[in-house]
């Protein structure tokens, strides 16, 4: 059987790594091939070197201040040439990027059957998150296989009239790739991370994320007023590596440049991410990949967003939605770093995202299953 995997962002080839392993292992059932869109060149690369992936198709398609509609174009006339030329049985699509809708449409369009890792997820407000919970509803209907990480995203795909037969709960490929990268980060320490120079890690550390879209512009700015009077208030270090969207580079550094706590640091590889949140104390964040991959190392998660498509975590206590609002993030973050019975409720909760065993189900899947 041919599968062809498609991704192009960094949090589509950390999942995607897993799998992708897996499958190569038995060549006999599987030949594997990968195409990237580099919807994000540097911080995919990372990735792919740390797991040893060497793509058979790049589409190089990043262009500078490129827009959503012009990555769509891009990917769908990319991928169309590849799917033609290389005749996969499937096409694995992951989450919820534009790279996943574009590749998924131009499959349909050539009657190639589509398998969608980490399906089922929704936060039912299609302007939040954007553009991607559209983008992961609309992959939905064009998917053959519904690869969901957990019941709740099962139960949401059935109420979509997706047929069940094609659904299976798996868990999350997150929690695979975590797992092996910790593995090769044992017996690294802080000398083996340059990028982390100058952060006292005798303190205790919060770790900050944020890129989303929907929060650009006033929600970043209460964000980022939030992050300076914790910085201001409590014996804490505080590290935020910084996306490359100005959008977001922006209003960070004109906050919260300029005090010795608070180390604005440029985007980590994946290694050295993961290593810092294992050494972090709290988490707050916008993203998806660490609600779900900060449970594991047991560190409290604060998401800072209206609305999540992870409510799993909400439900388990792994995780707090303390939306972007200033005072509310702020007191959700004093209560954690001064009510130790509070803390440990969170770092104590059953992580519901898996249990690092999800590329096998989904290998064994197609074994006995192939078409």
């Amino acid at each position: 059987m041919k599968i062809l995997f498609f991704f192009g962002t960094r949090p589509e080839a950390i999942k995607m790594a897993p799998l992708i392993h897996e499958l190569k292992r038995d060549r006999h059932s599987f030949d594997v091939k990968i195409c990237v869109s580099a919807q994000h060149r540097e911080m995919l690369d990372q990735v792919l070197n740390f797991f040893g992936i060497k793509p058979d198709f790049d589409l190089n398609l990043m262009q500078p201040n490129q827009n959503l509609s012009q990555i769509t174009e891009a990917v769908l006339r990319g991928v169309q040439e590849i799917l033609v030329a290389c005749k996969p049985d499937w096409l694995v699509v992951q989450g919820d990027t534009t790279t996943t809708f574009a590749g998924a449409l131009a499959a349909f369009y050539q009657r190639v059957k589509v398998a969608h890792l980490e399906a089922g997820l929704r936060s039912f407000n299609k302007e939040s998150p954007f553009p991607e919970e559209m983008n992961r509803v609309l992959t939905t209907h064009l998917s053959d296989l519904h690869l969901a990480p957990t019941d709740r995203a099962r139960e949401n795909l059935l109420r979509e009239n997706i047929a069940e037969k094609n659904i299976f709960v798996v868990g999350n490929t997150s929690i695979d790739a975590l797992f092996l990268c910790l593995d090769k980060l044992t017996g690294k320490t802080i000398r083996d991370f340059p990028a982390l120079a100058g952060i006292d890690f005798s303190k205790r550390i919060i770790t900050v994320t944020g890129h989303r879209r929907e929060s650009f512009g006033k929600p970043f700015e209460n964000i980022c007023r939030a992050l300076r009077r914790i910085s201001e208030s409590a014996d804490v270090e505080l590290v935020y590596p910084v996306h490359l969207n100005p959008n977001v580079r922006k209003p960070v550094f004109d906050m919260l440049q300029g005090r010795s706590n608070v180390h604005l640091i440029e985007p980590l590889d994946y290694a050295a991410f993961v290593w810092l949140m294992n050494q972090s104390h709290i988490i707050l964040t916008d993203s998806g990949g660490v609600q779900e991959e900060a449970p594991s190392l047991g560190k409290p998660v604060l998401v800072m967003r209206d609305v999540t498509e992870r409510v799993e975590g909400i439900a388990a206590g792994t995780a707090k939605l303390v939306g972007t609002e200033t005072d509310k993030i702020i007191a959700e973050t004093v209560k954690l770093l001064t009510d130790p019975q509070v803390y440990e409720a969170m770092a104590k909760a059953v992580n519901p995202y898996g249990d690092g065993e999800a590329s096998r189900r989904i290998c064994a899947i197609w074994q006995r299953h192939p078409r």
